[in-house]
């Protein structure tokens, strides 16, 4: 078969264009007043003369201010098929068409910086011609402007040639010859130009894709005809348009390359007209010439893009218009017009900008923050969200975006987490993170080095956090533009519940990372969430939305703040059957309130639990290798490996501007759970009401747990971010919730954020010093130290000691300051919750100076044998407990250099006194050599301090009764005690006096109990206490029915204040004296007396 002729070609594709849809559906024309549509027009060219660059760097100045509508309205078609060559009248009809079903296009909202009708040159900013010469030269004022200023037949067809590039005229090296044009050319009196810019566009358009070169390139650059009038007509070269592209987004050489540079290259030379030429342009007939001019270049453009003139029809192209737009050198308002050129036939203008937001989306897959490529996807993804058009303020790139099939695409395996950050249409825009598991790149380029001064992180940290923030800001435009388009608004808060959802499992303490987004793009959701709070008002948040059957966020699964799941089911299901439920409709405010708050517990929160989990795997690591004395490569590689993904972790998460916008965030959630607590005064005065609101019972206990966390996270590596002043409602939630401990069910929420460190000394002033802490504090701290025994958890027993050492470190706070001390002493002499409390620290200080000592023992006995893995895991544990131990000894010593009575009291003060014997008998004692270690203080082992302070305790506390409660005398340890404080020097020869004056009262005390006492010998059993087994003194009767000495039952219900045959609740208040009994007892006493 012969090949076709270009003739035959040329035919058959505009055959084809003649049968096919144009990208718009056909309006009747508008009627405007003679003269209107050319200022229009006139308008137009001016702004449009500015390139897209121009635009993007005025966005920001002018997004705020009013933007006045361009509308274009051409004047009705008058085709002269008969007039024409056979190929130009099918051009023709195809075009006219297209321009008819524009002339009603409503007005499109762009970011011209001028209104219609100015007579100021956009690009150079400077006014027009006329004025600026009547201005400084008053001879030209003599000149008749109006004269010539409507153009001629001649003068209009000059100004398409040099537009088109095309001539009907031989000899011209300006513009291309292509003869069919005279026919259309000679036919222009009395009708409009339409058929001749139509036949002028389709011919060159149809000989860029027809020959082997691009005609267009061997043109010299066209004459520019410069002045108003026949008269004063001079001549000038204006300059090729040169459309450069960056070296980054070069297009693929094409002829459909060619045409578009054309039509683009034509679309900025009818500016060039206008402003060559402003009052000729402003009024018919050139107006309306290059109106419709304009219109052409736009609507080929957009056929390009669609592939009508392509052979390869693929639905599934890579957009021409994308490296245009990554290069930022389309004409300005060319992308607004475009958009509203096709936006009435949804099909078109799919072809064509479906394409371009697939191809971003590829794109920005590809890149990571190791270059500044990943700024142009993301700016141009902005860009095409904020064109808007009438009526409604339509924006219809949104409206595209939100049709796409990867909008929410349906999860295809477990890990549906992951699939929303790679699938989804925006996902690898929030993906872009600094994070080494999320891309290997950032750690590549910045952290692979050996020789990273603190000079050089920091400034490689400011760099990358500078990018993310950028990253940030224009994914929030990016959701803030489809959120504030009314038709995309619930299909984006779709997308972002979805986001939350399929990454629930975040919140584990355990999760495969392989399921779930990465941190970077967690960080980046919740930052975009974050912006999008930070207006809300929370007078319009609603209280009740976590229970609304439509809530967004589920809360099933999570612990309440005070009561079970079970009760929080009940109270919703007693809401729904009510005629009008509490909550209201679901507004916008209330959702995002809650998804952002959702969104910092499945990000910022594991993110910083990871973090910590990083730096001591390293710490471990580095001192296996050391101990292990290196010789283990592999050991070190991971080491390193581990040192860089915690370089990359601390550019992402140690941010100050992030973490100040979470904390302002979390200043707006403690606002918030104030009000759900305290409806009426938000906890302004304590106590509050003893009926928790069933509002803020039913609530996760993580919206309390979280603030908690991050404190404390931020309190140790960020500090300076605590001094925003939005801290004084978070610091005041803290303060509420540990002072109505009724109200939540872990306290130690609240109490995380105290410490001795100076990093938290100004936050701790700020906490202590609070109104409301001077009063209700203390006594507050104090019953949690006591309540926190038992706990519920399996784990009781060593949390119980982590959560008293956080208190004992806040209590050392508090002492030094007077007013806590006071009340400490205050609440010492009220009696019953102090001596509760005192029990506790006994029991503490008795187990964790034993355990420690314990371990400094086995420590010494295995020093040599630092092989024997079993004995060397004490090393860690003995740490531990020596650091419990020391706090709670010194919170001894301080408590009893000021208060004495409660440690005196007949429940305590023998208990007390045995503990003390006990461990200066292990202090002292012929056994003490066993707890000298090498390198004690890598134990934190201080044995020296701590004789000083227990011996210390001994004198606060010296008085008859403790002198008689000490049983366990020996003088032989006394003496030795008193010869070591005398050789370490750690104590004075008045502190000694006072201690040696002590042993001899409890020695004359000891000697006159050995002859007192007396032996009852076999003693009744209905007289013996059932737990002890001693000779009851003063027996009582427990609700149970069970009889005991009230001794030795008040010292059990220190402990835990239950009966302890069935573990009922039990208080002092129900033990029943048993008199009866009693005289019984005292009358065997007697009797076995009096048979001595």
């Amino acid at each position: 078969m012969s090949e076709l002729t270009p003739d035959e070609i040329r035919r058959r594709r505009l055959a084809r264009l003649a049968g096919g849809p144009i990208g718009a559906s056909p309006a009747p024309p508008a009627d405007k007043p003679d003269g209107q549509g050319g200022a229009t027009a006139a308008a137009q060219g001016q702004t449009g003369a500015t390139g897209q660059g121009e635009g993007q760097a005025k966005d920001s100045a002018t997004a705020s201010l009013p933007v006045p509508a361009t509308t274009v309205t051409l004047p009705p078609q008058l085709p002269s098929p008969s007039l024409l060559s056979a190929r130009s009248s099918s051009t023709a009809a195809v075009l006219s068409n297209a321009s008819d079903s524009q002339r009603s296009v409503e007005s499109m909202e762009t970011d011209c910086d001028k209104g219609l009708g100015s007579q100021v040159d956009v690009d150079s900013g400077i006014e027009t011609m006329e004025v600026e010469e009547s201005d400084m030269r008053p001879d030209k004022r003599k000149r008749d402007l109006s004269f010539g200023s409507e153009a001629t037949d001649e003068q209009v067809k000059a100004a398409l040639r040099r537009i088109f590039l095309a001539t009907w005229q031989q000899g011209s090296e300006e513009c291309l010859y292509i003869p069919e044009l005279e026919e259309a050319a000679q036919n222009t009196e009395g009708s409009p130009y339409n058929d001749l810019i139509n036949a002028m566009v389709m011919e060159m358009i149809l000989r860029i894709m027809d020959g082997e070169s691009n005609p267009v390139a061997s043109l010299k650059p066209p004459t520019v005809a410069f002045g108003t009038s026949p008269h004063s007509i001079s001549h000038m070269t204006e300059a090729a348009p040169k459309r450069e592209f960056s070296e980054r987004f070069q297009p693929e050489p094409s002829k459909e390359l060619d045409v578009l540079n054309y039509l683009l290259d034509g679309y900025e030379r009818i500016s060039t007209e206008e402003r060559t030429a402003p009052k000729r342009s402003s009024i018919p007939p050139m107006s309306d010439v290059l109106a419709e001019a304009r219109n052409q270049c736009v609507l080929n453009t957009s056929l390009v893009l669609r592939g009508v003139f392509s052979q390869d029809s693929s639905q599934c192209h890579v957009s021409q218009l994308l490296p245009f737009l990554l290069s930022h050198n389309l004409p300005r308002v060319f992308l607004p017009e475009l958009v509203q050129k096709l936006r009435q036939d949804k099909e078109a203008f799919s072809e064509v900008f479906a394409p371009v937001l697939q191809g971003l989306n590829r794109l920005i897959a590809t890149l990571s923050l190791d270059t500044d490529c990943f700024r142009e996807p993301l700016s141009v993804l902005v860009e095409l969200c904020e064109i808007k058009s009438e009526p409604r303020n339509c924006r219809p790139i949104c409206n595209l975006m939100v049709q796409q099939k990867n909008w929410i695409p349906e999860a295809l395996s477990q890990a549906c987490g992951m699939e929303m950050e790679k699938l989804s249409l925006l996902g690898p825009f929030l993906g872009l993170s600094v994070f080494a598991e999320d891309n290997v790149k950032v750690v590549e380029k910045y952290f692979s080095g050996h020789q990273l001064t603190a000079d050089n992180l920091r400034i490689v940290n400011q760099s990358l956090q500078h990018s993310l923030e950028f990253v940030r800001q224009q994914c929030y435009k990016v959701i803030h533009s489809l959120l504030v388009h009314t038709d995309t608004r619930e299909v984006t808060m779709d997308y972002l519940t979805q986001l939350l959802e399929r990454n629930s499992k975040r919140a584990q303490i355990q999760v495969d990372e392989r399921v779930v987004s990465g941190d970077g793009f967690m960080l980046n959701l919740m930052s975009v969430l974050e912006m999008l709070s930070f207006k809300i008002l929370l007078d319009k948040v609603d209280p009740y939305y976590p229970f609304h059957p439509k809530s967004r966020i589920s809360i099933s699964s999570e612990a309440r703040f005070s009561c079970t799941s079970q009760e929080a089911e009940a109270w919703v299901d007693e809401m729904k059957k009510k005629d009008q439920p509490p909550w209201q409709a679901p507004n916008f405010s209330t959702e995002c309130f809650y998804l952002t708050l959702h969104a910092h517990h499945l990000s910022i929160i594991p993110i910083m639990r990871k973090y910590q989990r990083r730096l001591r795997a390293i710490r471990d690591l580095n001192r296996m290798i050391e101990e292990m004395e290196g010789n283990h490569p592999q050991w070190k590689s991971q080491v390193q490996r581990l040192q860089k993904s915690k370089l990359c972790a601390d550019a992402g998460v140690l941010d100050q501007t992030m973490l100040v916008r979470v904390l302002r965030f979390y200043t707006q959630v403690s606002q918030f759970l104030l009000r759900a607590a305290d409806p009426k005064l938000q906890g302004s005065e304590l106590p509050l009401q003893p009926e928790v609101p069933m509002q803020f019972s039913a609530l996760p206990e993580y919206y309390l747990e979280d603030i908690a966390d991050f404190l404390l996270f931020v309190l140790q590596y960020m500090p300076d971010v605590l001094a925003d002043p939005g801290t004084g409602s978070v610091l005041q939630l803290l303060i509420v919730m540990i002072c109505s401990q009724n109200y939540i069910r872990n306290p130690l929420s609240a109490c995380k954020t105290g410490g001795s460190r100076p990093k938290a000394y100004k936050i701790n002033q700020a906490l202590l010093m609070h109104e409301l802490a001077l009063s209700f504090l203390t006594p507050a701290l104090m019953q949690f130290y006591v309540d926190v025994e038992s706990t519920g958890a399996s784990s009781e027993f060593y949390d119980k000691f982590t959560i008293r050492y956080h208190l004992a470190i806040i209590f050392k706070s508090m002492w030094g300051i007077p007013a806590h001390q006071a009340k400490f002493i205050q609440e010492a002499d009220n009696g019953r919750q102090f001596v509760r409390f005192v029990n506790m620290l006994i029991n503490d200080m008795t187990f964790l100076l034993d355990e420690s000592l314990d371990s400094l023992k086995r420590i010494h006995e295995v020093q040599d044998l630092m092989d024997n893995a079993t004995q060397w895991n004490a090393i860690p544990r003995c740490r531990s407990y020596l650091t419990l131990a020391t706090e709670t000894v010194e919170m001894f010593h301080y408590f009893t250099e000021k208060i004495k009575r409660p440690f005196l009291t007949e429940t305590l003060v023998d208990r007390l006194a045995a503990m003390l014997d006990f461990n200066l008998q292990q202090l002292c004692g012929p056994k003490c050599k066993d707890l000298k270690v090498k390198n004690p203080a890598k134990y934190g082992w201080e044995p020296k301090k701590l004789l000083n302070t227990l011996t210390d305790i001994y004198l606060h506390l010296d008085c008859e009764d403790f002198a008689t409660a000490i049983r366990s005398y020996s003088k032989e340890l006394f003496d030795d005690a008193i010869t070591r404080m005398m050789k370490a020097r750690i104590k004075t020869d008045s502190e000694i006096e006072h201690f040696r004056s002590l042993q001899e009262r409890v020695q004359k005390i000891v000697i006159q109990h050995m002859e007192a006492e007396e032996d009852f010998g076999d003693i009744p059993d209905e007289f013996k206490d059932p737990l002890m087994d001693t000779l009851m003194k003063e027996p009582v009767k427990l609700p149970s029915g069970a009889i005991m000495d009230r001794a030795i039952i008040t010292r059990h219900l220190l402990n835990s204040q239950t009966d302890p045959f069935n573990r009922m609740p039990l208080t002092e208040d129900e033990l029943q004296p048993e008199l009866e009994l009693k005289r019984r007892i005292e009358a065997w006493k007697q009797e076995k007396l009096k048979k001595k």
